[in-house]
């Protein structure tokens, strides 16, 4: 291509050096914008100022039950720092994310006191069956809570609102964070001499232009079913659209029929062959063995990617902002894991204090430098993280979380029929990219029957 002639993606060529640079540049901004905190600042005295009696509650058991995730490999290696400090002891019961989701309803609908916290994804149930306990009287209780120490002002601004409920209370603590985030394979674009796309445009332009018979353009997932619904959630919020609106599945609007027509033009053009049965594993290891030039999916994937025993691209990996829809700004979608108290369990003083340290700038700080993406800005800024986690895919992780609309995330993820819902989406967003109906259509239906089971 000629020196100073436009790519096939709209914008001026640039080589891999300066895609790798431009992104790199953006870290360093959104660096110099966060606040400091060395890993030399955790130490047990920094506990000691905190207000609050850490032995209050010696000699008390608490179990915490999870899925066997970062977060929980984690703060498990902390634990025995926890009982030091606190007397008291965790006992923990993790197990595979699938078989952990499955039985935990069960048990707290039985009523069990066990286990008396854990890792919770059905907020909306769980507040509407009664079985997560309020916490906004734990706050503002000064035996328990040091405000000042614990600084909310240093999480992120969606950690802040995501577990806020209609009414104002809180029964939950954000425990990790991730957001949908634009994987790159800088060679493939170089070889192509373009540019990272920005704008949804660009990046059907782009995915077109590096095919070839051995590599996809980019890879998303387009199972049909409700998991497999982030990027293509993204793609609605960042037209203007939402999932959930007024009690009402919203994904028949002209904002989201365009939304997800691209997201199927992109995909059926520039993806992989088998593409409607993709869920993050096969995006993940498509991206990871070279088999795609680009990929979109979760900012938690960014550490098998950036790691040479997992990935034949760790090399030439780049991480960049969830595009756009030109005169619009990117809303990609979020989430955060969080951590709830029992509301049967006998033991809530004792779990709040142990999320409250799980939580804190200090144990933050050393989770973050094993590579977990907490909610706090201290730890995303800190050097150990950014080493663990890789100082690009940290960087554009958290443009990506920033830019991020929690409260049309927190529709559709809070909602009673949440996951009805998404897999009614996700039936006609797989219609749409297979070829099979077109956005209309699949988006009216889907719509239909999505509010069917709403209105019951």
């Amino acid at each position: 291509m000629a020196p100073g002639k436009k790519s096939p993606n709209g914008r001026v060529p640039a080589s891999r050096r300066m895609v790798v640079k431009g992104l790199g540049a953006a870290g360093a901004a959104l660096s110099g914008m966060l606040p400091r905190w060395s890993l030399a600042e955790d130490a047990p005295a920094t506990y000691a100022k905190a207000a609050i009696d850490w032995k209050q509650f010696a000699g008390q058991t608490i179990a915490l039950a999870g899925a066997i995730h970062p977060w929980s490999s984690a703060i498990a290696a902390l634990l025995p720092q926890f009982t030091k400090l606190t007397g008291i002891k965790v006992v923990t019961d993790f197990r595979l994310e699938t078989e952990f989701l499955g039985a935990l309803p069960d048990k707290l609908a039985s009523g069990s006191t066990t286990p008396d916290t854990f890792m919770f994804l059905t907020y909306g149930q769980g507040i509407s069956a009664g079985w997560l306990e309020p916490l906004n009287a734990y706050y503002s209780d000064r035996s328990l809570t040091d405000l000042a120490w614990y600084d909310e002002s240093d999480l992120l601004k969606t950690a802040r609102a995501f577990p806020l409920w209609s009414d104002g209370e809180r029964y939950a603590f954000p425990i990790t964070s991730e957001a949908v985030t634009l994987f790159i394979n800088s060679d493939a674009l170089a070889a192509k001499n373009l540019s990272v796309p920005q704008t949804f445009d660009e990046l059907l332009a782009t995915a077109k232009a590096v095919k070839t018979n051995d590599m996809s353009g980019i890879t998303m997932r387009a199972q049909a079913g409700g998991n497999s619904s982030p990027a293509a959630m993204s793609f609605v919020f960042s037209y203007g659209g939402s999932m959930v609106k007024d009690n009402k599945a919203a994904f028949a609007s002209p904002e989201a029929i365009a939304a997800i027509a691209m997201y199927g033009e992109i995909l059926s053009q520039a993806g992989p062959v088998g593409v409607g049965s993709y869920e993050w594993y096969q995006v993940l290891n498509d991206f990871v063995q070279g088999k795609t030039a680009m990929a979109i999916d979760s900012s938690v994937l960014a550490r098998d990617i950036a790691d040479p025993a997992k990935s034949r691209v760790a090399k030439q990996a780049a991480f960049a902002a969830f595009p756009h829809l030109e005169g619009r700004a990117a809303v990609p979608f979020m989430s955060h894991w969080q951590a709830c108290i029992n509301a049967k369990s006998q033991n809530k003083r004792a779990a709040f204090l142990f999320l409250l340290w799980a939580t804190s700038k200090p144990t933050s700080l050393r989770t973050a430098a094993a590579g977990l993406a907490t909610t706090r800005l201290s730890a995303w800024s800190s050097e150990s993280f950014k080493k663990a986690f890789g100082a690009q895919a940290a960087a554009a992780a958290l443009i990506n979380l920033q830019s991020a609309d929690v409260d049309r995330c927190k529709a559709i993820l809070f909602h009673p029929q949440s996951r009805p819902i998404q897999d009614a989406f996700m039936i006609g967003v797989n219609e749409v990219v297979t070829g099979a109906k077109s956005a209309k259509s699949a988006m009216s239906a889907a719509a239909e029957k999505a509010n069917a089971v709403i209105h019951g």
